[in-house]
């Protein structure tokens, strides 16, 4: 099972900008990962999902690229990375890039040439329509980002399709020569020795040829997906701007160059009108290795949502497999999200256990292994041009972007010396309380939890491998059971801070410990189980 070696990884996902500064410039950098690789293998975690480093003009930081092939020189060198690589391989830690294929920068060589006439060799490497009658924009397509997703080019006199940033122009998978260009590109990274790829918004890859226009939504259903429903995105239903029929074809494209390499993985972001269902459509044996969505990261907190959701992709797959996630770069930090910053500390444990206990792979978004909440950020000092856009209603995405605190010192001592700069975002003081020097010395903070539980789990094959079965408890307690080669554990969670029971348990349970997490406790009968606030309780079904 080597090969396999990301069914039931963790992967932990590093955000470059902000975990570690060797030169002091208030930039994370590839080297500054290099110095926390200890810390990083430490964590108990298989992989390291590290997000863009390439060359860009960072108007959405590092998710336009200017160049596929070159680290941006605020990150460091082509030399560092193969250091990096080297240094995580040393670890036991393997390497996952963000690779973005759907779009662009708008400084990329190839929009640079596709743009200048409707005649060139790469006039239709990127998605080109020509104006209403009217010289209005060709179809109601909107961009996440707030506003028509049609920029005016003067010089084709045209316009072009951007889902996200005007500055993110959508790569014309309809041509075969994007999608060459474009596998080339990953065989090159493969080549360095990666050992698999984190896939943004993969599904937009392909766009409707006819371009119609997408329906409209109602109130009712403006919800979640990852952005605010008082974004006119959520206006609409996105069933021709995205998850085409021909992503199929070329997902088997990309599968066959990965099979062409050992132990490699992928992991694609996907965003559409039925997550779920894409999920399980494009992973499997001849697709892509893992599907991944904001079901789990969206505000809803729950039983009911979380077995809903886990039912509902369970339901649907066949031979795909899934990665989950409670927090990332691209949403509130699940302390803030989910409990409002009104839960003790602890309670992080809680969270990270439900989420490291389901059937799938898990990311782990940095800083969620100190149970860190979400950043408060003055909009003087917000970076993020979404969050211009949409503030206040929407603040944007630089609350869970603040700097890794390690220290409770000076900027949290992301940055190795004080040379009087100051990070690209403020540090957040409640952060400094929870800061990593902080943690290792307290034997029942969130982080040395976190260890301790990714170290048990590693040792049950149930977590890892097993099957999943979610039972219909009531809330605020969610369980379900995990079962690999006859062993099933029975699993149970308080998501709420008061004491919970769960009753009419099956006889012969029993507490199975080494996890180190607060756990619950059954009655003399052993039928109830009490669960204290922000509890967790495992044990092995008895034998039939």
């Amino acid at each position: 099972m080597q090969h396999e070696w990301w069914r039931g990884a963790v992967i932990y996902q590093v955000y470059p900008r902000s975990f570690a500064d060797s030169n002091s410039d208030g930039i994370g950098d590839l080297r500054g990962i290099i110095g926390k690789m200890p810390y990083l293998a430490s964590l108990g975690v298989q992989a390291l999902w590290i997000s863009p480093f390439f060359k860009s003009p960072m108007r959405d930081f590092g998710y336009d690229i200017a160049d596929y092939r070159a680290i941006d020189p605020m990150f460091g060198s082509m030399d560092d990375f193969d250091a990096l690589i080297e240094s995580a391989h040393g670890h036991g830690l393997r390497i996952i890039i963000d690779q973005v294929f759907s779009h662009t920068s708008i400084d990329h060589e190839w929009f640079a040439q596709s743009r200048q006439s409707q005649d060139n060799p790469k006039s239709d490497w990127y998605v080109w329509a020509d104006a209403k009658p009217d010289g209005s924009a060709p179809n109601n397509w909107l961009s996440i980002f707030g506003g028509n997703a049609w920029q005016w080019d003067s010089r084709r006199k045209q316009y072009y399709l951007h889902n996200f940033l005007v500055d993110q122009p959508d790569l014309n998978f309809h041509n075969p020569e994007v999608q060459e260009a474009v596998l080339d590109n990953v065989k090159f990274w493969l080549d360095k020795g990666v050992d698999g790829f984190r896939l943004d918004a993969f599904n937009f890859c392909f766009h409707d040829r006819e371009l119609r226009d997408n329906p409209a939504k109602p109130p009712e259903a403006r919800t979640g997906r990852g952005y605010s429903p008082d974004n006119p995105y959520a206006f609409q239903y996105h069933y021709h701007n995205n998850t085409q029929p021909e992503m199929i074809p070329f997902i088997r494209r990309l599968r066959a160059l990965f099979d062409q390499y050992e132990g490699i993985t992928t992991v694609a972001e996907l965003n559409s009108e039925d997550s779920l269902a894409t999920m399980a459509e494009y992973s499997g044996p001849d697709k892509l290795h893992m599907g991944y969505s904001f079901e789990l990261a969206a505000d809803e907190f729950s039983v009911q949502h979380i077995r809903d959701t886990v039912r509902a992709f369970e339901s649907r797959v066949v031979d795909g497999y899934p990665c989950w996630s409670i927090s990332n770069h691209d949403v509130q930090r699940v302390m803030t999200r989910w409990l409002h910053d009104e839960a003790p500390p602890y309670a992080a444990n809680l969270l990270n256990a439900m989420l490291l206990s389901l059937r799938g792979s898990v990311c782990v978004y940095q800083g969620q292994e100190l149970g860190l909440p979400e950043a408060d950020v003055a909009f003087e000092d917000l970076q993020d041009p979404f969050g211009v856009a949409f503030w206040p209603a929407f603040k944007g995405r630089d609350g869970c972007r603040t700097p890794m605190p390690w220290a409770n010192t000076l900027h949290g001592d992301f940055m190795v010396s004080d040379n009087g700069s100051k990070p690209w975002l403020p540090v957040d003081p409640r952060h400094l309380q929870l800061s990593v020097d902080t943690q290792e010395h307290h034997a029942d903070s969130v982080l040395v939890g976190f260890r301790r539980f990714t170290a048990w789990r590693a040792s049950r094959p149930e977590l890892t491998l097993g099957s999943i079965t979610m039972l219909d408890t009531a809330e605020p307690v969610l369980a379900f059971t995990r079962t690999h080669e006859g062993s099933t554990l029975f699993c149970a969670f308080n998501l709420s801070g008061t004491t919970a029971t769960l009753s009419d348990l099956p006889k012969g349970l029993s507490p199975l410990d080494g996890h180190g997490l607060t756990a619950g406790a059954l009655t003399d009968d052993g039928l109830t189980l009490e669960l204290p606030a922000y509890g967790l309780f495992y044990s092995l079904l008895p034998e039939p």
